[in-house]
């Protein structure tokens, strides 16, 4: 058999730990072969490149982008969105759904399951329907309920394993059995869109026992943290700090201030943050009407909001515009995250949150090739997914 082409990038090169000024990432196929100072490497040399090289994005939380919506899109119109985030450097993502009456959940996990055994996406993550009225932000309230294991198999069937992550709110009803379930069936639980307090949040925290937890999109859809009342984000930021919970960040400047990203990142460090877009499919779109599930979402200046509050600057934030490597450069460039903790948290700490950190979300030997290359202004020169090349339309 014959041995797979190397294909050698030069710059400045992102690893795990590390940012190598001038370095060589060398592909032989679907795999990396070798990676390290240019000074170290003895194959063909490079040329030398002001570039940024880094390893394929991964996000864990994506409603959609480029118009097509996972929750609302006929399935001939659902790799559009991953088109999109795709292009922009994220090589894996879960798709995600938000809460909606039961047949269509579960005919929409159906529907990306298929992308899921295609190997378009790398599962789903189901964000309701066990979630808190009071805090529901943009998922619809009418079709939240209490903790229905019936329902969660139905959901879960559907998914013909692709059913990765699913977020719950700790004081539903149901709770308890809601997250036997989820482990039962490998199902990474996130605790967001929730109005408990503290003691809630803990015990929640506590019953899901051991494994992987997350936290959906921290500070958002959750109470403010008040030093007399906590709530979730107290919890949850301990639970991050003592190795237990890998907390979500929407760091675009609308869902977070900078300030805040980067307290979070001082806090815990970027093995227990995963920066996700929750991009919906305005992403990659002009200002405009859209949907999100069950509701009219209005866009305007780039941020989405619910359409059925009359003042756009204070109705519910619906989702986000951005993709996950507008995440990482305003980290960096914005909060002042270091370029190795930014990058870290956009691929290798979710991608080991989803079981997958032996084969992507770093630039190591024998890892798949997903690798991006940025500008100086972060912006995609290349990206390859599995050792190819890929562009918007592919």
């Amino acid at each position: 058999m014959t041995a797979p082409a190397t294909t050698t990038l030069r710059g400045r090169v992102v690893t795990r730990d590390e940012v190598i000024e001038d370095g060589v990432l060398a592909l032989a196929g679907a795999r990396i072969e070798w990676v390290g100072p240019a000074s170290a490497w003895l194959g063909d040399p490079a040329p030398q490149s002001d570039t940024t090289i880094l390893p394929g994005l991964v996000d864990l939380h994506c409603h959609g982008g480029a118009g097509a919506s996972f929750p609302d899109s006929p399935a001939d119109d659902l790799m559009t969105a991953v088109r999109h985030h795709r292009s922009r450097g994220t090589t894996t993502m879960l798709a995600s759904l938000v809460s909606a009456p039961p047949e269509r959940l579960i005919a929409q996990t159906s529907m990306l399951a298929d992308l899921y055994e295609s190997g378009d996406i790398a599962g789903i993550h189901i964000e309701g329907p066990f979630l808190s009225v009071a805090r529901c932000g943009a998922q619809d309230p009418a079709s939240l309920r209490s903790g229905d294991p019936g329902l969660l198999r139905d959901i879960v069937g559907a998914g013909r394993g692709a059913v990765r992550s699913m977020t719950l709110a700790p004081e539903v009803d149901g709770f308890a059995a809601i997250a036997e379930m989820l482990r039962e069936n490998d199902i990474l639980p996130s605790i967001g869109h929730t109005d408990a307090d503290a003691l809630t949040t803990r015990r929640g925290i506590r019953a899901l026992g051991s494994g992987p937890i997350t936290a959906t999109h921290l500070f958002n859809g959750m109470p403010t943290w008040h030093h007399r009342s906590p709530g979730p984000v107290s919890e949850c930021l301990a639970a991050a700090a003592r190795g237990g919970m890998v907390l979500e960040l929407i760091g675009d400047g609308v869902h977070l201030a900078d300030e805040t990203v980067r307290a979070v990142f001082d806090l815990v460090g970027g093995t227990r943050i995963a920066l996700v877009s929750d991009a919906m499919a305005a992403a990659g779109m002009s200002d405009g009407r859209y949907r999100l599930g069950p509701l009219d979402v209005t866009v305007h200046h780039s941020v989405a909001r619910l359409s059925r509050d009359t003042d756009p600057e204070t109705a519910p934030i619906a989702g986000g515009t951005a993709t996950v490597l507008d995440l990482v450069r305003r980290a960096v460039q914005d909060a002042g995250v270091p370029l190795v903790e930014a990058v870290r948290a956009a691929s290798s700490t979710p991608a080991t949150t989803i079981g997958l950190g032996s084969d992507i979300g770093c630039l190591e030997q024998d890892m798949r090739a997903d690798v991006l290359v940025v500008d100086a202004a972060f912006e995609p020169i290349q990206v390859i997914r599995s050792g190819t090349a890929i562009r918007e339309d592919s």
